[in-house]
């Protein structure tokens, strides 16, 4: 059983904070845990502030959600060696990372009545352009040992790069601000992905990216520099149709959407 399905291991949840950077998770699960959709009071290192997931109306994205559609579970998968609560609720989490700029929005749905999901965190973490993650940049370097099953990890180093965690609004969706994840050997492109439900790990799951987009924008720096990959979508171990993000060009960028349904 992945660590996906202990249920009742609680997370700290994160969210952004009117006038207030970022607070920890574990202050987030316990103000999400009342009813859905009702602001709560959370006591930070500043005062006392309202707690209200995002509520940015999601006008340019209904295209893309409507192309995503889907009214199933989706499909859990392993969530790697290099996930850990990384206690940032922010929706940029590119810090110092370079590469082409990714906007990721998310909705979080009931995989049988397709109704939305307001209130349940959403945190994704993926690597830089030259394959690292934070947290484990010598593990994913191959260096330091570290096994790679699928259990929380205990962080070899004070980076957090290129991880987060938001709030879904009444729609069921949340924004990240990130840049096109790069590849290491064994492994397509990817996003890794958890859901938490009323305090409990509800999904975890990873999603992937058009073949024809990757090559693109591979061949921009800094991805250049990681040379030729070695795994691609259809050969990966991990990857399928049910993990494909929908993603339109967006400026400088690009826009990619899933739909997560879950069992809540």
């Amino acid at each position: 059983m992945t660590a996906d399905h202990h249920e009742g291991q609680r997370v700290s949840r994160r969210r952004i904070i009117a006038g207030i950077g970022s607070i920890g998770l574990g202050a987030i699960l316990t103000a999400c845990s009342g009813e859905a959709g009702t602001p709560s009071a959370v006591a930070t290192t500043e005062g006392t502030a309202s707690i209200t997931p995002q509520t940015a109306p999601a006008t340019g994205l209904d295209a893309l959600f409507a192309r995503a559609g889907t009214c199933t579970l989706t499909e859990a998968t392993t969530q790697g060696p290099y996930y850990f609560d990384a206690d940032k609720v922010r929706s940029d989490i590119r810090e110092d990372r370079q590469g082409v700029r990714l906007a990721v929005a998310i909705k979080v749905q009931d995989g049988e009545a397709c109704t939305p999901i307001p209130d349940a965190v959403v945190e994704i973490w993926h690597c830089d352009a030259a394959g690292l993650y934070s947290g484990a940049e010598a593990m994913s370097r191959g260096e330091g040992g570290g096994g790679m099953g699928g259990g929380d990890l205990e962080p070899q180093d004070d980076k957090r790069y290129l991880r987060g965690a938001q709030v879904t609004d009444k729609e069921g969706i949340v924004r990240f601000t990130t840049i096109w994840p790069g590849w290491y050997r064994g492994r397509t492109v990817h996003i890794h992905a958890m859901v938490h439900v009323g305090g409990r790990r509800t999904l975890t799951t990873q999603v992937i990216f058009p073949e024809d987009l990757n090559t693109e924008v591979f061949k921009q720096q800094p991805y250049a520099a990681q040379g030729e990959r070695d795994t691609f979508n259809d050969d990966d171990g991990i990857a399928g149709e049910s993990t494909m993000t929908v993603v339109a060009e967006d400026g400088d960028g690009y826009q990619a959407v899933a739909i997560f349904g879950v069992s809540p």
